[in-house]
């Protein structure tokens, strides 16, 4: 994956976060979140060129450009942070007010049409049958209409933090899923497994608010 285009517009909106909530939510000095951050930088861009090229249509390539972000911060942390605390830096990091606003407008057309093909079209791709970095999903209604289920067979984070030994901090990265939806305001997000637990897949579940 080439670091021009999306993994560059990445790093543009969010270091300035990251780097903040260095010294906000974990206590380090103005110093070392300087060096943290240019540390991290150089490193995400090794992570980046070491991903393929996602194919068109796959949607979640912002996930693991998101994913290779807090991965590279994380691997220039010392001491490496807990779930807890790995889960706060990096929701207060990523809800920028951009994001926030993005939240918002995307959770208008959810369960809309619209929403329901985009999920269909997805699982119809299967895309990490041909990439180990991306997700294959299923899509599955609620019987009494009140919204659906994208159930996970394979997670590209797992696979991208298991080769950088960061396996023990993906369920950080899973709690934004929470974050986001409370977000959109139009959903109540739910969840019972998930891979990076040692479920059998990850449910992430959308009721209507």
């Amino acid at each position: 994956m080439r670091y021009a285009g999306m993994p560059a517009g990445m790093w543009a909106l969010f270091r300035r976060s990251f780097k903040r909530e260095l010294r906000d939510t974990l206590g380090y000095g103005a110093a070392s979140a300087r060096s943290i951050t240019r540390a991290a930088h150089a490193r995400y861009k090794q992570i980046i060129a070491g991903l393929p090229d996602f194919e068109r249509g796959d949607r979640f390539q912002m996930n693991i450009v998101s994913c290779a972000m807090l991965s590279a911060f994380l691997l220039n942390m010392e001491p490496r942070p807990s779930v807890d605390d790995a889960a706060l830096y990096y929701g207060r990091a990523m809800m920028t007010a951009p994001m926030q606003l993005f939240c918002r407008l995307s959770a208008r057309r959810k369960f809309s049409e619209r929403d329901l093909a985009d999920m269909r079209a997805t699982e119809r791709l299967r895309a990490a049958d041909r990439n180990p970095y991306s997700w294959n999903m299923e899509l599955l209604p609620y019987d009494d209409g009140s919204g659906y289920e994208a159930r996970f067979s394979h997670c590209g984070i797992c696979t991208l933090m298991a080769e950088l030994g960061l396996s023990d901090l993906v369920p950080a990265m899973c709690r934004l899923d929470y974050i986001m939806s409370d977000a959109g305001g139009r959903s109540v997000f739910v969840r019972e497994h998930t891979l990076a637990e040692g479920g059998p897949y990850c449910d992430c579940g959308y009721k209507r608010k």
